[in-house]
């Protein structure tokens, strides 16, 4: 079974995949080795590791070029790959297929743009039809913002059956945490659907009873990442005792030098 096929099949488990989202090699290395199945990028840690904004299509180079290092691991990747830095379907596909080519399982694929607006799902439809002609074994995690961004809420249930309809192999709607909102969702699609894991919304045992397949954590573990460092920081400098598993050097070097 190649990571592509596996990454697919992990949709369909007897649990939901719960997607850690990792922004460098080091962190995506260090949660294989925890013994997930597959990890993800999160596109704000990508893009704060660059000093780029997120979500602006300003660092396709930056993901491209992580992307050819994650393809080294054991386990399956996908990518977030924003709107897909373009809006030409064709170049958009082409990038993807750079991906597919570096061994990467998966995309996300979002209609929001620059942060303020949503792409008309038609022509978003398209990027995704593309995407699934030229790289037809990428499993395509088709985006829609209405609930991230709170615009156009009411169109949710229609673009995701429209992307549905275009070849997304997956679903995803970040932001939604409402019970009646996720379970009309896995009733009306038959893709799998992917939230965004809230502390203040539903455990992962509430999720799978609601249907939802994937579980992504966003750019949660990369900011809890920086609160942790900054808390180290703090404490060599005012010598307070260090708390939590540390790895060491060796542990790191190990897992760059496989």
């Amino acid at each position: 079974m190649t990571k592509t096929e596996l990454f697919r099949s992990l949709h369909h488990g007897a649990r939901p995949l719960v997607l850690p989202n990792a922004w460098d090699y080091g962190s995506a290395a260090l949660l294989a080795e925890a013994g997930f199945a597959a990890v993800g990028t999160t596109s704000l840690g990508v893009a704060a590791a660059a000093g780029l904004p997120d979500g602006t299509a300003a660092t396709r180079d930056e993901t491209l070029t992580l992307a050819r290092r994650l393809g080294r691991l054991p386990i399956p990747v996908t990518v977030d790959v924003e709107g897909g830095f373009s809006t030409d379907p064709g170049e958009v596909a082409r990038f993807c297929a750079e991906l597919a080519a570096a061994g990467i399982a998966g995309i996300n694929l979002e209609d929001s743009r620059a942060n303020a607006g949503l792409a008309d799902p038609v022509a978003h439809g398209e990027v995704i039809a593309a995407v699934k002609s030229t790289a037809p074994e990428l499993f395509v995690n088709a985006r829609t913002d209405t609930h991230w961004l709170g615009l156009e809420v009411d169109s949710t249930l229609a673009r995701v059956q429209h992307y549905e309809k275009c070849g997304a192999d997956g679903v995803f709607v970040p932001g939604l945490t409402d019970a009646d909102g996720i379970r009309a969702l896995t009733a009306a699609t038959t893709v799998p659907l992917n939230v965004l894991f809230s502390p203040a919304g539903p455990a992962v045992a509430e999720l799978a009873e609601l249907g939802v397949r994937r579980i992504s954590t966003g750019s949660l573990l990369y900011r809890a990442a920086l609160a942790a460092a900054v808390h180290t920081a703090e404490s060599v400098a005012h010598d307070h005792q260090l708390v939590g598993e540390i790895p060491s050097y060796a542990t790191i070097q190990r897992l760059l030098e496989t």
